[in-house]
């Protein structure tokens, strides 16, 4: 291992800290994932809990359970039922196949269709009958009874004041198979193209020693692959499996009973395909468990693609992506052709905003209009994957007359998302000239990692202006100074230093006629300690507030 230059095509630059572990994904130089891992102890999508029931919620269809978390987690009805196959969609990088099974699987699923006796008595037993029944939604609440315990596993972690999202359908990702303990479900990725290879991989998950009552899923990496690539890979997943039944068996809920690797460990699984020229990490521990890894799993030309950096500067300036980065964080993006977007996280939505630029020749033409939107629909694509932002985003592109170009910038939007890893829909703009798109979000924006709300502002980014505050403070006095109270009392308005200035200068004359017209004395003073929205209204002699 070496230090390595940078390469053309796709790098993976791992920065591994005693806090924090930072995950990039380079292509051609130019930065498309990032993703950051803390010690934060919070739920993982993908980690297995052994729950308890709380209490079932009629209302909105769900069921809230204890894992252990300092919230409850959240489990619809829906994700209730046996087999309900929403876990087919979420896990394995969207790497799964759909919901209909694919013609010629019927025959592979035939021999499966006998679950496996379980050890009656235990926790894992009764889980298994349990699943065997043929449930409606309008059987949970006879079914499911607040402090039983339950088997459950994170589908969306905890996001600001929301506890985790979990299911039951419970699936295991590894490097080229998903495993599904309660599912009988046997597919392809739907990514996996070519009905020659389609074939090829069938006869090899027909030929796996699968239990009785499980299944299982092909994963895009596992495309070209050996029998043997499948066969150590399904037996490392079943051993996962043993381990979750016997601690399921033995402790009470709430447990833990499985959890998601580390970053280091799903970046092998999860992005270490063909295409990746090369993997550079700066901790040589990381380096050897990564090489090992993949020697593993069969992949010893990958393995040679691995360098240990260790250079004089930090890893992620010598490729420079802390450059790259910093202008995630921005409120406005830049485009090559001089146009910009503007980005806004609320509660409900994210909004965009396309600009063309102002007082550029032909921004007004629609060949230059087509391709700002163009470029605009590129980077708001990059920018959602590099934020990790989710739910409903509404984008405001620049109004396009032609129908014609409409449509391209809506089937470029779907050609850019197609291969995001987060499930995203997107629809043709409305008449507004409004293109709406939903992303999954399975955890909380990269904004939301690394940030928190000012303490200043309370997150708005806004504070009232000097004048605005110079109106309030003479709205007090009038009202102060009418009071019969206080009219032989001294009256001493303090605030923070940027706001007597204003009240000091431009609004002397106004503070002179409220002075005359009460026939008061009004003394001021400044305090750098009291918020810039903040003031008093005080006795000088006793300190005391007037109200």
């Amino acid at each position: 291992m070496d230090n390595g230059m940078e390469k053309k095509g796709k790098q993976i630059i791992l920065n591994c800290e005693k806090l924090e572990r930072r995950f990039a994904l380079l292509n051609n130089g130019r930065l498309e994932e990032y993703q950051i891992e803390r010690d934060d102890h919070e739920p993982k999508v993908g980690d297995i809990y052994l729950g308890r029931i709380i209490n079932l919620e009629p209302s909105l269809q769900a069921a809230f359970v204890d894992i252990g978390a300092e919230k409850n987690a959240f489990l619809h009805y829906h994700e209730m039922l046996p087999g309900c196959g929403e876990m087919l969609e979420r896990r394995g990088e969207q790497d799964s196949d759909s919901d209909e099974e694919e013609p010629g699987e019927e025959s592979i699923q035939a021999r499966r269709r006998k679950r496996q006796e379980a050890r009656p008595g235990s926790k894992v037993g009764a889980e298994a009958q349990r699943r065997k029944k043929k449930l409606t939604v309008a059987d949970i609440p006879a079914i499911f009874r607040p402090g039983m315990e339950i088997l459950v596993q994170v589908v969306k972690s905890p996001i600001s004041t929301k506890g985790a999202r979990v299911t039951t359908d419970i699936s295991i990702p590894g490097r080229y198979l998903v495993l599904m303990p309660y599912s009988e479900h046997i597919g392809l990725s739907t990514r996996i193209e070519g009905a020659q290879e389609r074939d090829r991989l069938r006869k090899i998950l027909a030929a796996l020693e699968l239990p009785e009552g499980m299944g299982l899923i092909c994963r895009t990496v596992g495309e070209g692959r050996r029998s043997t690539f499948f066969k150590r890979d399904l037996e490392l997943l079943l051993d996962y499996w043993r381990k979750v039944e016997k601690e399921m068996d033995s402790r009470n809920a709430p447990a833990l009973l499985f959890t998601e690797p580390n970053l280091v460990e799903r970046t092998i699984r999860d992005f270490m395909t063909e295409e990746i020229e090369g993997i550079v990490v700066d901790d040589p521990a990381a380096g050897r468990q990564i090489i090992d890894t993949l020697k593993r799993f069969g992949g010893r030309k990958m393995a040679e693609k691995v360098i240990c950096y260790n250079g004089a500067k930090p890893i992620f300036d010598q490729y420079r992506i802390n450059d790259q980065l910093r202008e995630v964080f921005q409120r406005e993006v830049r485009l090559p052709g001089g146009g910009g977007i503007c980005i806004d996280e609320t509660e409900a939505l994210i909004a965009i905003d396309v600009n063309s630029g102002r007082g550029r020749k032909g921004a007004d033409q629609p060949e230059f209009i087509l391709k700002t939107n163009l470029e605009a629909a590129e980077e708001i694509a990059r920018q959602l994957r590099l934020r990790n932002i989710g739910g409903l985003v509404v984008l405001d592109f620049i109004d396009m007359r032609s129908v014609r170009d409409r449509e391209e910038l809506f089937r470029y939007m779907k050609k850019l998302v197609k291969d995001d890893r987060a499930k995203t829909k997107v629809l043709p703009l409305s008449k507004l000239g409004l293109m709406e798109m939903t992303r999954q979000r399975e955890h909380e924006s990269i904004q939301d990692q690394v940030f928190n709300p000012c303490p200043y502002c309370s997150g708005t980014g806004l504070v009232k202006s000097a004048v605005t505050m110079s109106v309030e403070i003479q709205r007090r006095l009038n009202t102060i100074l009418r009071d019969r109270r206080y009219r032989d009392l001294p009256v001493r308005v303090i605030m923070h230093p940027d706001i007597l200035a204003r009240l000091r200068n431009e609004d002397a004359q106004l503070l002179r006629d409220i002075e005359e017209k009460y026939k008061h004395d009004l003394s001021f003073r400044a305090d750098p300690m009291l918020h810039y929205e903040e003031f008093r209204i005080v006795d000088p002699v006793t300190g005391a507030e007037l109200k």
